[in-house]
């Protein structure tokens, strides 16, 4: 008795089902050997360390980071004056510790750039040669406050033109008056940071009417942290961590950079 293979075959109705499956595998491993390119604009985050833009010489070069959230339009300690104003002032302050540190050593180019963060993170003055007058009207570009803080941002967005800064030595002078509330932590940045530079962005905060244990990672990444409760004590920290820390250091370090082949 004949056999009847007809059986065995898949019917025409499941034919396109079939060639449907086929397609969508194809597909798949295609995409899979070929990933869809980014837009420029879109960020590639890598576990490379970070590589200078340009050419690097001795110099140091300083991005300061405002803190304009909205708790900065509030009065600090014994002070009627709102925060972010007691901050411009205080940071205008250390003009005249750059002036003297240029009198000084006017062969060590000092670069600065002043950029202010709420919810989001504006560059008020990119990182350029010192120019008393041109930091000045920057600080007097500070935003009024409002928004939420987001710290982290505000050390992404600035880290990049420290390496287009052409200097040896990076600094990160950040000021603000809370905790992190949008965007990346300013600890997992902070980290990222530290290990691929390797070592050669410091970053420093100022913890203005609020406590510096919130920051307390920075030291363990070579960085550090100063409390200030008032207007006063601002100043103070200010000028502990820029003299006492990055003016006095910056000379120092960049001698000892290896010489470039």
């Amino acid at each position: 008795m004949p056999i009847d293979r007809s059986s065995r075959r898949p019917s025409s109705a499941i034919w396109p089902l079939i060639v449907a499956v086929l397609l969508a595998q194809f597909v798949y491993r295609l995409t899979q050997d070929n990933p869809p390119a980014r837009s420029a604009g879109e960020k590639i985050e890598s576990a490379a360390p970070y590589q200078a833009e340009v050419e690097e010489g001795l110099g140091a070069a300083v991005a300061i980071l405002v803190d304009t959230s909205g708790s900065m339009r509030d009065a600090g300690e014994g002070d009627s004056r709102p925060k972010y104003v007691v901050a411009q002032q205080a940071l205008e302050a250390m003009l005249d510790a750059t002036d003297a540190f240029i009198s000084r050593r006017p062969d060590f180019p000092i670069k600065i750039g002043v950029y202010s963060f709420s919810s989001s993170v504006r560059t008020l003055r990119s990182i350029q040669p010192y120019d008393r007058d041109a930091v000045r009207v920057a600080l007097s570009k500070v935003p009024q406050p409002g928004g939420g803080t987001a710290i982290g941002e505000a050390l992404r967005e600035a880290r990049p033109d420290l390496y287009r800064a052409g200097v040896f030595r990076k600094y990160l002078l950040v000021v603000t008056d809370g905790e992190n509330t949008s965007g990346r932590s300013p600890d997992e940045v902070v980290r990222e940071i530290s290990r691929k530079s390797e070592g050669a962005v410091q970053v420093y905060f100022v913890a203005f009417d609020t406590s510096p244990e919130k920051f307390a990672f920075l030291k363990e990444v070579g960085g550090d942290v100063i409390g200030a409760g008032t207007g006063a004590e601002l100043r103070q920290a200010l000028d502990g961590i820029y003299q006492g820390k990055i003016l006095a250091e910056a000379p120092g370090a960049a001698e000892r950079e290896p010489a470039k082949q």
